[in-house]
């Protein structure tokens, strides 16, 4: 393949992505407070790198489960009611 249709097909990929992404979470934005879809979005680098390991058979490593872990963590703290 040469390098320009690669380039395309990068191109064609992202913006796919990209639009079914926004698509999907404009969807949910009217059934969030302000404040919940703020704090979830930070979930976005996290589904991401998830998604890279399952799709595409990337490594977890410690850096990134600790990573994660830490931004679900917070995440967690922010949504969910406390007492």
């Amino acid at each position: 393949m040469r390098r320009a249709e690669s380039a395309q097909l990068a191109l064609i990929s992202g913006a796919l992505a990209s639009g079914v992404g926004y698509s999907l979470w404009y969807a949910a934005l009217p059934s969030l407070k302000p404040a919940t879809a703020a704090v979830v979005q930070l979930l976005v680098p996290v589904i991401a790198a998830s998604a890279a390991v399952v799709l595409f058979g990337e490594t977890v490593t410690p850096r990134f489960a600790v990573a994660a872990a830490a931004i679900l963590g917070g995440v967690a703290l922010a949504i969910v009611p406390r007492g």
